[in-house]
């Protein structure tokens, strides 16, 4: 009688895990999340696109610089904006450890789209204006695409 018992429980719980089984609904991938904004490099001479050697980016999303890290031998670096509700990101560029640190504000309009429970709200961005606030290294900026759908398309350009 208790090997019947436990028969039972056995494949109830084998039916409760085949029941939970479903798809991974928790991970977001392929695209759907945040965009970020896409930046390239110009010579400010030639305008062509170039290389950095070394690049530090600093990001700040309201509480301060936040480090991005270090790029070497860069032709593009995609950073992440602010996803709550602030109208701009203030990003930072330095092509040297202990060199002049550049501010770039970038200011937007954004709208929400739920996406799923695991990826939650995707924003994104439009009417993208970028305005140098502090200059050296970064000599001048240029516009890309004007909204971030996706991180395909250049968005700014930075002219050194």
């Amino acid at each position: 009688m208790q090997m019947k018992y436990f028969k039972f429980l056995l494949f109830i719980g084998f039916l409760g895990m085949l029941c939970s089984c479903g798809s991974d609904d928790d991970i977001c991938e392929s695209g759907e999340g945040t965009p970020r904004m896409k930046i390239r490099f110009k010579t400010f001479d030639t305008q062509k696109l170039k290389k950095v050697d070394t690049l530090y980016v600093y990001a700040d999303y309201g509480s301060g610089k936040v480090d991005l890290g270090k790029k070497i031998q860069v032709d593009s670096v995609i950073v992440p904006l602010r996803v709550d509700d602030s109208p701009y990101t203030d990003l930072y560029f330095k092509t040297r450890i202990n060199g002049n640190l550049s501010q770039v504000r970038v200011n937007y309009s954004t709208t929400a789209t739920y996406v799923s429970p695991g990826c939650g709200i995707k924003k994104t961005y439009q009417n993208l204006n970028s305005v140098l606030v502090t200059n050296n290294p970064v000599l001048q900026l240029e516009a890309g695409q004007n909204q971030i759908e996706n991180e395909d398309k250049t968005n700014l350009y930075l002219l050194f």
